[in-house]
């Protein structure tokens, strides 16, 4: 016990160091993904059929697909293809194509999210709008996308919540998230600091996140009971 007091500095160190990269993967993905995923939506609902196609393909691709194997797909074969890393050197490179791989991800993840809220929304409800001599923009913005939000909250709050936990893929990359950092600090580390229990103390922090991001969650659904 003694020993492990002693080392336990340097590992909540080693930790805390991970779990920073970690928070800034997961805010940068929801940036990015939840934007991207609203424009994947319109372009899987478009009537432009060749739109709509290719949409659909690029989600069936992802979806399909392991988000470790997209991770190392994303980025090594450019530079299998181009002979030379294009995301550069580094951490700097390697944060970059796992952030890309993850905002890919997960925007098509959402873009299903959204087109079903979209859809779920009962159809007369645009005709009355279009009566009322309101512009299917209008119609959108003032009518239907609340009622979106409602209905894709539950579903986006446990996408999100995936999300924390998915940012532990990106070691397989060598990006220095939480996990790699345990795992990194028990192979450098003799003795009892190089046990398993260093990487037990990762579940702390996943778990603190996610409680606070499950408490603003529930109140964002509760806020948006009115639309019942």
């Amino acid at each position: 016990m003694e020993r492990i007091m002693a080392q336990m500095p340097i590992v909540i160190g080693a930790l805390n160091s991970g779990f920073l990269q970690t928070l800034r993967l997961f805010f940068i993905t929801l940036i990015g993904a939840v934007p991207l995923g609203l424009l994947i939506a319109f372009g899987s609902m478009s009537k432009f059929r060749p739109l709509s196609m290719l949409s659909k393909f690029i989600v069936w691709i992802i979806r399909g697909t392991p988000l470790m194997i997209q991770l190392l797909i994303i980025f090594y074969f450019p530079g299998l293809v181009l002979h030379k890393q294009i995301w550069g050197g580094g951490e700097t490179g390697r944060f970059l194509a796992a952030s890309i791989s993850f905002i890919i991800n997960y925007a098509c993840y959402f873009s299903e999210i959204y087109r079903g809220g979209i859809q779920s929304v009962p159809v007369g409800q645009e005709e009355a709008g279009l009566v009322l001599g309101m512009t299917k923009t209008q119609i959108f913005f003032k009518v239907k996308l609340m009622q979106m939000i409602k209905r894709i909250v539950p579903p986006m709050s446990n996408e999100i919540i995936t999300l924390v936990k998915d940012t532990s893929l990106a070691r397989i990359i060598a990006l220095q998230e939480i996990i790699w950092a345990g795992q990194a600090f028990m192979k450098g580390s003799q003795g009892i600091a190089g046990e398993i229990w260093p990487l037990f103390f990762t579940a702390v922090y996943y778990l603190i996140f996610n409680g606070v991001l499950t408490v603003l969650l529930e109140r964002l659904e509760r806020k948006l009971d009115y639309f019942r």
